[in-house]
């Protein structure tokens, strides 16, 4: 990865689902689907993480495994004069604290856990979907544009582990910005 830099960060919730449970119309309501707030996921390389809706999918191995920062939930309920959200409701796979993730588009980086380190890629973002303004306010969907987190590749396998954690990132980031939609520009820190 060469040049890297260190972040303290905190996995709050690992969301592993077996299957969607936002699909057809709002208004009929989200399906019933079983989902698991675990303390440790395990990841595996091209594939995501084991039990999750987009583990070993074609079409999803590219953005197999979605991060979020809950600073934007925070930040969107306060714009929308709302109680604090439950993050699992996003389905995000990781939701962490004090992750700045915009920059990590395009770039490997790792998160470290628990003894253990998994590799990813930051491949685009993750656009909210419209339920989002069932699910936690009206407004959500439009908020939550360009700060919905991202969706990686699993790079290497490993095990995640819900606590404190470690960003290991090639560019510099700027955690007082985490859940910020703004990229910053790569550059050495001092």
């Amino acid at each position: 990865m060469g040049e890297s830099y260190r972040y303290d960060v905190e996995i709050l919730h690992l969301l592993v689902s077996p299957a969607h449970a936002y699909f057809g119309r709002a208004r009929d309501g989200a399906a019933d689907v079983p989902t698991s707030d675990a303390d440790v996921a395990e990841v595996v390389a091209g594939k995501g993480i084991v039990g999750d809706r987009f583990f070993g999918k074609a079409a999803h191995m590219d953005a197999a495994v979605t991060l979020f920062a809950v600073e934007s939930l925070e930040a969107i309920a306060a714009e929308l004069g709302a109680a604090p959200f439950n993050p699992l409701l996003t389905r995000r796979n990781v939701v962490l604290r004090g992750a700045q993730l915009p920059p990590l588009l395009g770039q490997d980086f790792r998160l470290e856990s628990g003894g253990s380190s998994v590799s990813l890629f930051g491949g685009r973002h993750a656009q909210p979907c419209a339920w989002m303004n069932q699910m936690l306010a009206p407004g959500a969907h439009p908020a939550m544009r360009g700060r919905g987190g991202i969706r990686c590749r699993a790079v290497s396998g490993g095990l995640l582990h819900r606590g404190p954690a470690v960003l290991v990132s090639p560019v510099p980031l700027d955690p007082s910005k985490a859940g910020e939609a703004s990229v910053l520009r790569p550059s050495r820190l001092p």
